[in-house]
């Protein structure tokens, strides 16, 4: 069973009278591509801030890499790679400049860790380039570098897809993916936008005014979400023998009131409504 390496239990974050975060209990395991869901203003990076320790909790408690508490919680937050908003850059020094005074300033040892960086997020030929001439992209992927330059097992992603063309969400959709394979980087990545990270994530959040509202796997979201057809019979037992004996079609559920929903014939509907009513059901 794969360990959970981040956690909250009823986390909450108040401003004033308002709760940003309220009573979120959350659950990553290691090598999760989670995605946190939901409409701008939903406490999406309230949450994000408050799990990298750039806001304090008012209640609740968190658990990262086993530590929920003071010194050791702050130094298991230093695995933790994070984009929360948009990074500042200088806009007159090049992305390889702008890193190299993040590393200095973050006292990380190793000067290679700027040019692997630059390579893993693929930048190595515009390293030299002033900031102010580069695309929302690679902008994008800056910021990501940054992330990556202390080798982080845990990567919180605020929206680093936003205001991207088709194509640039392409390139960071392939870069986190191949991040979270090769180098085995758990990912948290939020947005308001559902379906740019339907190609992306592993399981999903969905975040509502503060509240996490739902957590599901992609698996279990794509079997929810597909299209069925709905059918009501008087005898539930004998309908659902007849789809897999007469039709072969095993592909249904009876939910809690006794209508069948049928992922099947959903081009052929009159095959199941013809079975249904030549049986008398």
């Amino acid at each position: 069973m794969r360990e959970v390496i981040l956690s909250t239990n009823s986390l909450i974050k108040k401003y004033k009278d308002i709760s940003a975060v309220d009573q979120v209990n959350l659950k990553i395991h290691q090598g999760d591509i989670y995605g946190l869901v939901g409409k701008n203003g939903a406490g999406k990076t309230t949450l994000l801030r408050v799990i990298t320790g750039q806001a304090f909790a008012t209640e609740g408690q968190i658990n990262l890499f086993g530590a929920s508490s003071g010194e050791a919680l702050n130094q298991k937050r230093k695995r933790i790679g994070s984009i929360i908003e948009i990074p500042s850059f200088y806009s007159y020094m090049t992305g390889k400049q702008n890193l190299e005074y993040y590393r200095i300033q973050r006292g990380i040892p190793d000067k290679r860790c700027v040019e692997d960086v630059l390579t893993e997020v693929g930048l190595s030929e515009s390293g030299n380039k002033k900031y102010k001439d580069y695309s929302l992209g690679m902008k994008q992927r800056l910021g990501l570098a940054l992330a990556l330059m202390n080798r982080p097992e845990l990567l919180l992603l605020d929206e680093p897809i936003n205001g991207l063309d088709p194509f640039g969400i392409v390139e960071i959709r392939n870069l986190l993916l191949k991040l979270n394979r090769e180098k085995k980087i758990t990912i948290l990545i939020s947005s308001h936008i559902l379906s740019e990270l339907s190609n992306l994530v592993t399981s999903y959040g969905f975040i509502e005014k503060g509240k996490l509202v739902k957590q599901i796997t992609s698996e279990e979201l794509a079997k929810e979400s597909n299209r069925y057809i709905e059918l009501k019979v008087d005898n539930v037992e004998a309908m659902t023998a007849l789809l897999e004996v007469k039709l072969n079609c095993k592909a249904y559920k009876v939910t809690p009131d006794r209508t069948l929903h049928i992922f099947d014939y959903l081009e052929q509907p009159t095959k199941i409504s013809e079975l249904a009513v030549k049986s008398g059901a």
